[in-house]
């Protein structure tokens, strides 16, 4: 699996050391969710966690919630740094199955504090909207990367449908400790199956009630 890394912005040595630094305060942030938990979690102890002065927190991020986003993108940038080989007669359910399963092997090293975050951010109303905006901007660049459509109404129901399946198979992989992820990639499977008609298979009706499994 290929490893993603932040953008760069500028050039030289600067660029370099704010690269760094964002992979410091990502992976500190992450290990203290895993340890302390969300509602506990302060900048300055992911300061102190990273070994970097607050002021650096503060000039790569402006929040947690900033820390957690940051986090995504660089998921989505291991998810969409290989491209995906389509062949002409795959079904676009397989195709979407094939980078959500990337997903979530891209967060394996997370799964202690993405357990944690499922039970916390319920208690924090704000953060648990910025994850799901940028969860809704990640599914969109998944059905972007497997060549399904995400515009108009039934672009827009696929992309909701999508990532109400991720979840699902989320619950179960926080909790799935096999090699091969077997239960998690057969509930994504069984997910997936039930939105199928919604992810550009031809004839589709949007005015059918889906059906998310």
């Amino acid at each position: 699996m290929a490893k993603g890394r932040p953008r760069r912005r500028g050039d030289g040595a600067s660029a370099e050391a704010e690269v760094s630094d964002a992979d410091r305060i990502i992976e500190a942030a992450m290990a203290r969710i895993a340890e302390d938990g969300w509602g506990r979690l302060s900048l300055a102890a992911i300061a102190e966690a990273a070994g970097l002065p607050i002021l650096r927190v503060y000039r790569s991020f402006s929040s947690k919630s900033a820390i957690l986003c940051a986090l995504s993108r660089r998921i989505d940038e291991a998810v969409l740094a290989v491209p995906l080989e389509i062949a002409a007669d795959e079904r676009p359910r397989d195709r979407i199955f094939d980078l959500l399963m990337r997903r979530f092997d891209a967060l394996q090293p997370y799964k202690p504090t993405f357990a944690r975050l499922r039970r916390d951010l319920v208690f924090d109303p704000p953060a648990a909207l910025a994850a799901g905006a940028a969860l809704l901007h990640s599914i969109a660049w998944m059905l972007e990367a497997a060549g399904i459509a995400t515009t108009g109404i039934g672009g827009i129901i696929a992309v909701k449908l999508t990532v109400a399946a991720y979840l699902a198979a989320h619950r179960v992989w926080v909790g799935d400790d096999s090699p091969d992820l077997a239960p998690t990639m057969a509930e994504l499977d069984r997910r997936l199956r039930g939105i199928e008609r919604w992810l550009g298979m031809p004839g589709r009706d949007y005015r059918e009630a889906p059906t998310a499994g």
